[in-house]
């Protein structure tokens, strides 16, 4: 039997976001994953690897070579495949491109934080970020919020004229200069940056807001300050994969800022509703840590959407 590889430019137009949504519900109506990461090293260049077993759905290792030298040489920086076996016998069923994986799970996750967190009636969502993922977010945000305007801050201003250029034609969308009024206005705000210190500020948060921090993914790395995380009600997609990895919940914990019982929830007390927003009024606050199980929940559904081809 031969192996499938499924290509970024074979599915990427045939998914859904609603479609992964579903899919990442029902994975976590299952039993939490067995998780495992390692890394591998050449001088500056890092062999990432990710792997996860959910009884009932199967396996997923995620590697990707990160190669810092290749970007000189017209080459992607990062490069990389998710394998998927089957639950029952542990057969290798596909391999699927890194970069789709990759896309769709990152912004599924946030859609799915705020489709459990944020206000059905949100009106305006905020894009701190004007990279990749914040394009992706706004395609995203749009499916389960349909009626949204979207503004797009970032450092470099040009940048967030350029993204709202590029989506306009689909969107409602503009660029804003100043965070703190865009933040006054929002009713969601996504952060994707890759900042190491809070651009995010908690004295600008207003009553009945959805936070979704993305960036963050080193021990080092925070988008929102202390006072974001004491002013709101606090969740992640998996405690196991930020707790003690992602300084945005890592850093304030160990400074005695917060403690683990103000993390209020992840996907699977979500999911079941035994955790979530109480109030219009609460400030619901929401870490999307990624992690292996995600992926293989992502590639398992490109690999049902591949099936039906």
């Amino acid at each position: 039997m031969k192996i499938p590889f499924i290509e970024f430019d074979e599915m990427d137009s045939r998914l859904t976001w609603n479609g992964l949504t579903e899919a990442l519900a029902a994975g976590h109506r299952l039993a939490p994953a067995s998780i495992a990461d390692g890394f591998a090293y050449r001088g500056d260049d890092t062999l990432l690897s990710r792997a996860a077993w959910i009884d009932g759905l199967g396996v997923a290792v995620k590697s990707a070579t990160i190669v810092p030298a290749n970007v000189a040489k017209g080459k992607p920086m990062v490069q990389g495949g998710v394998m998927l076996f089957d639950d029952e016998f542990g057969t290798l069923e596909a391999l699927v491109d890194f970069h789709l994986v990759t896309k769709w799970k990152t912004a599924g996750d946030s859609l799915l934080g705020a489709k459990l967190l944020a206000r059905p009636d949100s009106k305006v969502i905020l894009i701190v970020g004007a990279g990749t993922v914040g394009h992706n977010l706004v395609h995203a945000y749009s499916t389960a919020f349909s009626d949204a305007r979207f503004l797009v801050w970032n450092r470099t201003h040009s940048k967030a004229v350029g993204m709202a250029d590029d989506l306009s034609k689909t969107h409602s969308i503009s660029a804003v200069e100043g965070l703190e009024d865009a933040v006054s206005q929002a009713d969601i705000v996504s952060c994707a940056t890759m900042s190491t210190e809070p651009v995010l500020r908690g004295d600008w948060l207003q009553a009945g807001q959805h936070i979704d921090l993305i960036g963050a993914y080193r021990p080092d790395m925070r988008e929102a300050d202390d006072t974001a995380l004491t002013r709101s009600r606090i969740f992640v997609d998996s405690r196991a994969t930020t707790i003690g990895h992602i300084g945005e919940l890592k850093i304030p914990l160990a400074a005695g800022v917060i403690t683990e019982g103000d993390i209020l929830g992840d996907f699977h007390e979500l999911v079941a509703g035994t955790a979530g927003r109480q109030s219009d009024d609460d400030i619901t606050l929401f870490k999307n840590g990624g992690g292996a199980h995600l992926d293989l929940m992502t590639a398992k559904y490109i690999l049902s959407e591949y099936g039906q081809l």
